[in-house]
C-alpha cells in the first residue's frame, strides 16, 4: 500500500526543522546521554566501539596511502575523505547485508566497510577499469561521478525493492553541493510521492570544491526535506556513534515501510576536493583548526581512553592493522595490470551495438598503424 505524506506525518520525534546537532559523544570524548537516540547504539559494548575506532584509523590510512599514490604519479587523481571518516564509517556500519548503497566518488571508507577489496578501490583512478567492482557482489554501486545522480538511483531501486515486497532499504551518499543539484531534489520528490524506503545520506563537509555552504545553503540543509514530506534529522557527523544511531533510526523507518529519511551529517573536508584541487586558495587556516579540535578519531580515541577501554597496546596493535592494510593497498594498486586496447569498448552495452563495433574496428585499425597492437585484436 503506498504511503502518502499524509499517513507518514514529520514524526515529532525527528526533529523538523532541525536546530540542533545529535551528539552522543563531544569533541573531549565525553559521552552525552540522549533518550532518543541511545537506544539505538544500547548494543555498542567497548569491544564494538574499540572496532569502530579501528575502522576510521585503518580508512584514514588507506586515504593517506592513496593521496601519497596519486602524488607519486600512481594514480590520475585521487578523492581524500580526511575528516569524514566518522560519517562515512557510522552509516556503512548501520546497514544491513541486503541494503543497497549508491555513493558518490568519495565513499571509500563506506566501500571498505562493505568488503570491497583493496586494488578495486583505485582501479578507476589508476585507469585500468571502468568500474572497480561488481554492485552484486557487496550490494553496492560503483562510484557515481555525476554530481547527484546516483540520488535518483537510489530511489528507483527502493522502489523497485518496494514493489517486490521485500523491506529492502536503500541510502545514497552525497554532499552539500549536491543538494542545489536537480537530480538530488527530484529524487526527493520522487521518494516522498511513492515512499520509497531510502536513506538520504549528506555529508556537509562546508565545500562544495572552492564555495563554502553558505553561499548556497541560508539554513541548515536538513530543513530542505520536509519540504518535500520527508523528515529530517541532524547529526554531528564527526561523531561515530550519533551517525550510528541516526542511520539505525532512518533504516528503521525504511525497513518497516514509513519511507524516506533525509540526513544531513555536519562534518568538514580537511583536505582537497580532489587531489587536483589546493584548498590553501580559499580555506581560512582558522577555520580548519577549528574542525581539527573537532578530530572524528581523537574523540573516540579521548573516549576510550577515559573509559580505561584503549590501552597503549590496543593502540599500536590498530595502528600496526592500519599499516598492514595499507601496505596491502599499495602492493594491490602497483600490482593491477594494464588492460587490453580495445577493452574500453567492452561493456559499453549489455547487447551489441553497431555504433560501438564501428568505433572499436576503427581505434583496432589505427592502433596497428602506430604498431601499437599485433596479431589478434586485444
Amino acid at each position: 500500500m503506498r504511503t502518502t505524506v499524509s499517513e507518514t506525518r514529520i514524526e515529532a520525534e525527528l526533529p523538523s526543522p532541525p536546530d540542533e546537532l545529535v551528539q552522543l559523544l563531544d569533541p573531549e570524548g565525553r559521552r552525552i546521554e540522549d533518550p532518543l537516540y541511545d537506544p539505538y547504539v544500547s548494543d555498542v559494548s567497548a569491544d564494538e566501539l574499540v572496532r569502530l575506532y579501528e575502522d576510521l584509523v585503518v580508512v584514514r590510512r588507506i586515504d593517506v596511502e592513496a593521496t601519497a599514490l596519486q602524488r607519486q604519479g600512481q594514480l590520475g587523481l585521487w578523492p581524500p575523505l580526511l575528516g569524514q571518516e566518522a560519517a562515512q564509517v557510522g552509516s556503512a556500519r548501520a546497514l544491513r547485508a541486503d541494503d543497497f548503497i549508491f555513493s558518490s566518488y568519495r565513499e571509500n571508507a563506506v566501500a571498505y566497510c562493505r568488503g570491497v577489496a583493496l586494488p578495486a578501490l583505485v582501479e578507476v583512478w589508476r585507469g585500468t577499469a571502468q568500474a572497480g567492482w561488481n554492485p552484486y557482489d557487496v550490494n553496492m554501486a560503483t562510484p557515481q561521478i555525476v554530481i547527484g545522480a546516483q540520488t535518483l538511483h537510489a530511489v528507483g531501486y527502493a522502489v523497485g525493492c518496494r514493489h517486490d515486497g521485500v523491506d529492502t532499504a536503500t541510502i545514497t551518499y552525497f554532499g552539500d553541493g549536491a543538494t542545489t543539484q536537480g537530480d538530488v531534489n527530484e529524487a526527493m520528490v520522487f521518494a516522498a510521492s511513492f515512499g520509497a524506503p531510502v536513506v538520504f545520506f549528506c555529508q556537509n563537509n562546508q565545500w562544495a570544491i572552492s564555495e563554502p555552504v553558505g553561499l548556497q545553503a541560508q539554513r541548515p540543509i536538513a530543513e530542505r526535506a520536509p519540504g518535500f514530506g520527508i523528515p529530517s534529522i541532524r547529526v554531528d557527523g564527526n561523531d561515530v556513534l550519533a551517525v550510528l544511531a541516526a542511520t539505525r533510526r532512518a533504516l528503521e523507518r525504511a525497513h518497516r515501510g514509513d519511507g524516506p529519511t533525509f540526513i544531513e551529517a555536519v562534518t568538514y573536508r580537511m583536505g582537497p576536493h580532489t587531489t587536483s584541487d589546493d584548498p590553501s586558495r580559499y580555506v581560512d587556516p582558522l577555520q580548519r583548526e577549528e574542525w581539527a579540535a573537532k578530530d572524528p578519531i581523537a574523540r573516540v580515541e579521548a573516549h576510550l581512553r577515559q573509559s580505561g577501554v584503549l590501552t597503549d597496546a590496543i593502540a599500536a596493535s590498530v595502528a600496526a592493522k592500519a599499516d598492514e592494510v595499507a601496505a596491502e593497498f599499495r602492493a594491490g594498486c602497483l600490482a593491477l595490470p594494464n588492460p587490453a586496447p580495445l577493452s574500453v569498448f567492452d561493456h559499453v552495452y549489455a547487447e551489441p551495438h553497431a555504433g560501438i563495433a564501428r568505433q572499436r574496428s576503427q581505434q583496432e585499425a589505427y592502433l596497428r598503424s602506430v604498431g601499437e597492437l599485433e596479431g589478434g585484436a586485444e
